[in-house]
């Protein structure tokens, strides 16, 4: 697949995508309701009806609520100025998301009850092993599906589904080159979770370009999913002459072995991939994740005046700061929008044809769309420094 990363990157903290556990700030709501707060039971005249997916509840619910949130603001921010030209009627959009708690299975009965609902689209799913559960049906349905933050390569094997957010192996291969050619590290250890697709997948793209790069490998430590004592894999890796720790985990976890990390009086510095997005709320003491670096398209401080506007208006409606996911949900939302205004057209066919075809400026970058569904975009680097997120642009 044919990507675009540009040269200069500037580095934003806030993390990615498939299951943490719920980080919640301020008021969320959970509940599979309409983009106006009533419940949505199919399309009538002049409306097009968007199917959201993703988790309410459970472990990665933090994801789902801030995808479905950010949406919410985008729609109402396009029906408030009028609503999308398609062709020669105007149609104000409406959002139905039902919670797939992060489950395969969950998932494919969410979808179908979406599909009885009527949707015309597909905003979702939020995580990758929801995704990877239902895209052999969307595409036989063939409804244009558009994942926010799922980010393993297969979910965009098909003719039908794109993504807004970077695949695993982008962020494995970009993080390597930052340890490798930007830090000078070549003892380089890891600590991932051998039975998520996201952080597995991750974790062998970074390894296969840390050793291309002459770099070298000295730990790879693994854990599985609720995982919370993380002592033996550190203390391995303590033992060894690892330089830096990639850890291309969910906030949770990267909550759990930064501080346990610290308690075992190690001073190595720590990279993530983007789910570290939101691992501030998580810690007792944000010392621990002072100097840590991970991915992300998307910060809140960003002065950018369109960002700004998000984030002022996603504060009055849910009393909480937008997070990268809140930011993909509006974006996948826009990029919606300019597909039926590309198309001019509201047929499934028209729009997946659209994708291609489209340019959307979004609070996530400006964004393209390839053949094979992925998105050519460039990427941010966060850091954090002194308890906050910060940008860092990093020369190439």
């Amino acid at each position: 697949m044919k990507k675009i990363f540009k040269k200069v990157v500037s580095l934003g903290l806030l993390g990615t995508l498939t299951v943490a556990s719920l980080a919640g700030c301020g008021t969320k709501n959970t509940g599979s309701t309409g983009s106006d707060g009533g419940e949505a039971s199919g399309t009538g005249d002049g409306t097009f009806l968007i199917g959201g997916l993703g988790p309410l509840t459970g472990q990665a619910a933090s994801y789902g609520i801030s995808v479905k949130q950010g949406a919410e603001v985008a729609i109402q921010e396009i029906n408030d100025a009028g609503g999308v030209k398609v062709g020669d009627k105007t149609l104000q959009l409406k959002l139905q998301f039902e919670d797939d708690e992060a489950d395969g299975d969950t998932a494919m009965a969410a979808y179908n009850t979406l599909m009885d609902k009527g949707i015309q689209a597909l905003l979702g799913t939020v995580t990758s092993g929801a995704g990877l559960a239902i895209a052999d049906q969307t595409n036989a349905d063939g409804i244009l599906q558009i994942t926010p933050s799922g980010s393993a390569k297969d979910l965009t094997k098909n003719p039908n589904a794109f993504r807004l957010c970077f695949t695993d192996p982008l962020q494995g291969e970009t993080m390597a080159d930052y340890a490798v050619n930007t830090l000078g590290y070549k003892k380089v250890a890891m600590i991932y979770n051998n039975s998520d697709d996201y952080s597995t997948g991750v974790a062998e793209a970074f390894e296969s370009k840390v050793k291309e790069l002459g770099g070298e490998i000295v730990a790879k430590e693994a854990f599985v999913t609720d995982a919370v004592d993380f002592n033996t894999q550190l203390t391995t890796i303590k033992g060894t002459d690892a330089q830096i720790v990639f850890a291309p985990v969910y906030y949770q976890d990267a909550a759990y072995i930064t501080t346990q990390a610290s308690e075992l009086g190690m001073a190595l510095p720590f990279i993530g991939s983007d789910g570290w997005d939101g691992v501030l709320d998580k810690v007792v003491d944000k010392k621990v994740l002072e100097g840590a670096v991970f991915l992300s398209p998307f910060l809140a401080t960003d002065p950018d005046t369109a960002v700004q506007a998000f984030v002022t208006k996603y504060k009055e409606k849910y009393n909480a700061t937008p997070d990268q996911f809140a930011a993909d949900g509006y974006d996948t939302v826009n990029v919606i929008k300019a597909a039926l205004e590309k198309a001019g057209k509201t047929g499934s066919a028209d729009l997946i044809k659209a994708m291609t075809e489209i340019e959307v400026k979004g609070l996530t970058g400006t964004v393209t769309f390839d053949a094979s569904g992925e998105p050519n975009k460039g990427a941010k680097f966060v850091e954090i420094k002194n308890g906050e997120y910060t940008s860092k642009t990093v020369e190439k």
